[in-house]
């Protein structure tokens, strides 16, 4: 009896739990989404960069402002010869 009884809880919680993990991808494609559309060239500097990140060949050597913190970030080549937006 005891058994059976945890089961259906056990069951029960799953079916709770589920939808919600199921709908967790999908939010974060959507806010993934909403992250690239943001990130474009504005005249000589880039808005909405993501510090660390890759910058684009068209950005290196210039200037952008990161996307929370609105600092200024310059797209700089490291010693491994990779191009990212470092604080400027």
């Amino acid at each position: 009896m005891l058994r059976r009884l945890l089961v259906s809880a056990a069951m029960a919680g799953a079916v709770l739990v589920a939808p919600v993990a199921a709908s967790a991808p999908a939010h974060a494609a959507v806010q993934a989404h909403a992250s690239v559309s943001c990130y474009k060239r504005s005249g000589n500097h880039w808005n909405c960069i993501t510090p660390g990140a890759y910058c684009p060949r068209e950005a290196r050597n210039r200037y952008g402002y990161a996307k929370v913190t609105k600092k200024r970030y310059k797209c700089s080549e490291y010693s491994n010869h990779q191009w990212r937006w470092k604080r400027a």
